[in-house]
């Protein structure tokens, strides 16, 4: 379930809990329960049986579960076979694994990198 990339478990909302309001924690959260409320975090994982009824900012997020708000993540967007999202997505990577649903609008953001390509055009490079 956690990537090497995912800082270690932090923070955790069992599967018999409901949390109405919003969470702000450092490292992951893992939520197997209900919140009715915006996340920020360094990273979310969301069990089969989660719903969450807000937004969530964090540097990565794996939907398991169902989300209905908007997710920002810095870095990756995963929404597992049984995972449902409505809403939108801004992150730099996407992934949907069949079986997952997606209904909303998705815009990706890439680091910028400094570099300057040169291309040749056609005619430059056949007399190269």
């Amino acid at each position: 379930m956690f990537s090497k990339n995912t800082e270690k478990l932090e923070s955790f909302i069992g599967a018999n809990s409901t949390f109405k309001g919003d969470i702000e924690t450092k490292g992951t959260l893992r939520i197997d329960g209900i919140v009715d409320g915006n996340i920020v975090a360094d990273w979310v994982v969301l069990c089969e049986k989660s719903h969450v009824k807000g937004d969530i900012t964090a540097r990565g997020v794996v939907v398991g579960g169902r989300v209905d708000g908007n997710i920002k993540a810095k870095e990756i967007v995963e929404i597992k076979n049984k995972g449902q999202l409505s809403g939108e997505i801004f992150t730099g990577k996407l992934v949907v694994v069949e079986g997952g649903v997606f209904d909303g609008r998705s815009r990706m953001h890439h680091e910028q990198s400094g570099k300057i390509i040169e291309f040749q055009s056609l005619d430059k490079a056949k007399q190269g």
